[in-house]
């Protein structure tokens, strides 16, 4: 059967047949049809089949003729079957359509009740570049589709300058409700906080968690003793652990005293524990201290609660700190040991009392070649403190873990530390150039060139040395341990020969 014979069937059919042989035959027209069929479709738009209403539109899209589709497009927009809704809305975008009654229809669309039908009307409007119904796209930033929040959220951007959006964006981010309001808040630039105070204030006690967050992270920048009052005040009502989280870790970042209370309630949860210690830490009050004490050898509280703790003791800098700290390098939680090393980096960073640098050098030195899982943090505490390269030379000379030898290596970096035994240390960065680790051999390339820079001594084995560092430079080491090896025969060429 040729076209004009499938044609001249689909339009008797259509004229003739029962429902399922109308719809067939409109789809049909839609597929082989040409221009002048369109309106052959647009005379089926009324059908009482939304079957064949439906396949209306998808041939009105596929035969292209935008007259047509105008004229039949808008009413099956609004269809009380949402199929129809869909396949005319996609037809409306395809064809083009920009009619003020398209325009109406689209907007219509983002009330919805069919997410997919809000997703096209918000495609729509896209494709006509307009915003639609203001007040309907603003509130569609709550949807809980984020398919469609999305493309609001997109849309309501492109068009922020327009007068009508702003106010509403505005509205929303002082009134709105839920998610709305959270993304409304997104939104809008910093410089509107001082405008939304008043609004932001009462939202720390919205029924929304989601809201009480987005309005103290907004909160949490503004200065003023009002404010912080609202905050501290705020707290002490939370009951969300995330929103709790929030505020103690902006009232920490001020040292807020006030956040003792309800810091404690809150060490004990999983989620917002870490945030409490910290909050307790930066507070320093004479109570917070003791409640940081208790809460370190406390085990009914989650294991991150008390590495948060100890890290707080450690950056508090208290006469008992060390004390505190270096039992828990020993503790069965890793959380625990790992809070410790970073409380007792803190402190080295502080500077230690002369009479704590020993026994801080002696158990991080320990705790390094014991506990692979805090060898970083561990290495860290370990910078520049002096009375622990002893130590470090004999974890270089016999640990069988290449990640500590490595972190070892890196300490006894003259960058890091030197003292009266650095001169002795050229042995063990040559011989680690040779080790088997491609760490290993960073750290000990990069080492050695440090090491040549600080003592402008040349090696007595100068030719072997710089042989090996010629081939680190050009064979498949990594980048960094090619252009270490490089540095250091550049430095090789100006130093003068070593003596013992």
């Amino acid at each position: 059967m040729g076209a004009e014979q499938q044609i001249a069937f689909f339009l008797r059919e259509l004229a003739d047949g029962d429902i399922w042989r109308r719809a067939a035959a409109v789809k049909g027209l839609g597929r082989v049809g040409r221009e002048e069929h369109a309106w052959a479709l647009v005379g089926s738009a009324d059908d009482r089949a939304p079957e064949v209403r439906e396949a209306v539109a998808v041939g009105l899209g596929r035969l292209g003729v935008a007259e047509a589709g105008r004229a039949v497009l808008p009413a099956l927009m609004g269809d009380e079957d949402p199929w129809v809704r869909r396949r005319a809305s996609r037809a409306a975008i395809r064809l083009g359509l920009d009619d003020p009654e398209i325009v109406e229809s689209f907007s219509t669309l983002l009330r919805d009740p069919d997410h997919h039908l809000r997703i096209n009307g918000l495609d729509g409007l896209r494709a006509l570049d307009v915003p639609g119904d203001v007040p309907a796209l603003v509130a569609l930033l709550g949807d809980p589709e984020g398919a469609v929040w999305g493309r609001a959220r997109s849309l309501v951007y492109r068009f922020r300058d327009d007068p009508a959006v702003s106010a509403e964006v505005v509205r929303t981010a002082e009134q709105g409700a839920g998610d709305a309001r959270v993304q409304a808040l997104q939104l809008l630039p910093g410089h509107w906080t001082e405008r939304l105070l008043d609004s932001l204030v009462q939202g720390l006690h919205d029924d929304s968690a989601k809201v009480r967050s987005a309005v103290a992270g907004r909160l949490l920048d503004v200065k003023d003793a009002q404010t912080q009052d609202a905050l501290v005040e705020a707290l002490d009502a939370e009951r969300s652990a995330r929103v709790a989280d929030l505020l103690m870790h902006g009232l920490g970042r001020r040292a807020e005293e006030r956040v003792t209370g309800a810091a404690t309630r809150w060490l004990g949860d999983t989620a917002a524990g870490p945030s409490a210690a910290y909050a307790l830490g930066a507070a320093g009050t004479r109570a917070a201290a003791g409640t940081l004490r208790t809460a370190v050898t406390d085990p009914a509280l989650p294991g991150r609660s008390r590495a948060a703790a100890a890290k707080a003791i450690g950056q508090a800098g208290r006469w008992d700190a060390v004390w505190l700290l270096l039992p828990l390098l020993d503790d069965p939680d890793g959380d625990v040991r790992a809070g410790a090393v970073e409380g007792l980096e803190a402190l080295v960073d502080d500077g230690l009392r002369p009479w704590e640098r020993r026994s801080v050098a002696r158990a991080l030195v320990a705790h390094l070649a014991a506990d692979p899982n805090t060898v970083r943090q561990t290495h860290n505490a370990l910078i520049g403190l002096a009375d622990a390269l002893p130590g470090l030379r004999q974890i270089v000379d016999r640990t069988p873990s290449p990640d500590v030898r490595a972190a070892a290596l890196s300490l006894l970096d003259t960058d890091n530390a030197t003292d009266e035994n650095t001169g002795q240390d050229l042995p063990r960065f040559v011989h680690a150039l040779d080790d088997p680790d491609e760490t290993v051999r960073f750290h000990a390339v990069e080492g050695l060139a440090h090491w040549l820079v600080a003592t402008k001594r040349l090696p007595q084995n100068e030719e072997q040395l710089r042989a090996r560092l010629t081939a680190l430079a050009s064979d498949t080491s990594t980048a960094e341990t090619r252009a270490a090896a490089e540095e250091a025969l550049e430095v090789l060429d100006g130093c003068r020969p070593f003596s013992p």
